[in-house]
């Protein structure tokens, strides 16, 4: 019989160092992606970044340096109000991200992306996906999420709304000073870089949900089992109309397993009621270990 040993668990240190590398990675690939797809098209974006942005198209002015200085009184707060492992990711991401968006800028020019909706698409794309890193990482590149932190905390106001007023002021400015046009192409991007970055941060490995109210849960609880190597939960459920008791099965299953599930279901017992729902994470036996 094979030898079979337990893997090592990780140690303090390369835990700090994975944790470390993914969020220098997110910054690298996020800076990569200003410097390639957004400035020849005069691409903004969000938080006190997008503020130092526009002073670099205006002025020239690093984006990385000043961005960095706009971020201190905030790193101020997060010390102050918030706490000292905040303030210290926000630290090390900001500086991170501006010592990348800086030292990246020989990329400019180096790849020639005509079409603005391709290169909003690709750059918001690699954005989302160095985002995704850094907020897997546990860490953030600090701007208006300090404030959006705050005011959550003080007076019960969202960071979703703080982070969407502030934006929406700055595409006020940028429309004046910028034009119509790259705010337009801005928005657009936006939402590319939500949508990718909620995409990479649950994964491509997307699971459904289902409850499945049977008269036959003991065979088809059975063939999930066997057939789909799924674990099954019997939930205790009664009829609203005809207070009869009855059992209901909860099933987490992958995506691809689900068109096998419902024909267990509908050969088992084509009146059983199914509903599905979508489910952005599961964690435990499985599917992660």
């Amino acid at each position: 019989m094979a030898d079979c040993r337990k893997l090592k668990p990780w140690t303090p240190f390369s835990q700090t160092f994975l944790r470390y590398g993914s969020i220098l990675a997110g910054c690298v690939l996020m800076a990569g992606a200003f410097h390639i797809f957004f400035v020849p098209h005069h691409f903004l974006t969000g938080g006190l970044t997008g503020l130092a942005i526009i002073f670099y198209y205006l002025f020239g002015w690093p984006p990385g340096m000043v961005g960095f200085l706009l971020n201190f009184p905030l790193f101020y707060l997060a010390w102050r109000y918030i706490s000292r492992k905040f303030f210290v990711d926000s630290l090390i991401g900001t500086f991170l991200f501006s010592a990348a968006l800086d030292g990246l800028a020989f990329l400019q020019g180096k790849v020639q992306v005509e079409d603005p909706i391709l290169g909003l698409a690709a750059g918001g794309v690699l954005t989302g996906l160095g985002y995704a890193l850094v907020f897997r990482a546990g860490s953030t590149t600090g701007g208006v999420d300090i404030l959006g932190f705050l005011s959550q905390k003080y007076y019960n106001v969202s960071v979703g709304t703080t982070n969407f007023l502030y934006n929406f002021t700055l595409m006020l400015a940028a429309l004046f000073f910028l034009g119509l046009t790259p705010v337009l192409y801005s928005m657009m991007m936006f939402f590319v870089i939500f949508k990718s970055t909620n995409t990479f941060v649950v994964g491509f490995d997307f699971k459904k949900s289902i409850l499945i109210i049977t008269e036959r849960p003991e065979n088809i609880s059975t063939r999930i089992l066997h057939e789909l190597d799924r674990g099954v939960t019997f939930l205790q459920g009664e009829g609203a109309y005809s207070r009869r008791k009855l059992q209901v099965l909860l099933v987490v299953l992958k995506l691809t397993q689900l068109a096998q599930l419902k024909a267990i279901v509908q050969e088992e017992d084509p009146q059983a009621f199914v509903a599905i729902q979508d489910v952005n994470e599961a964690v435990g036996k499985g599917f992660t270990w």
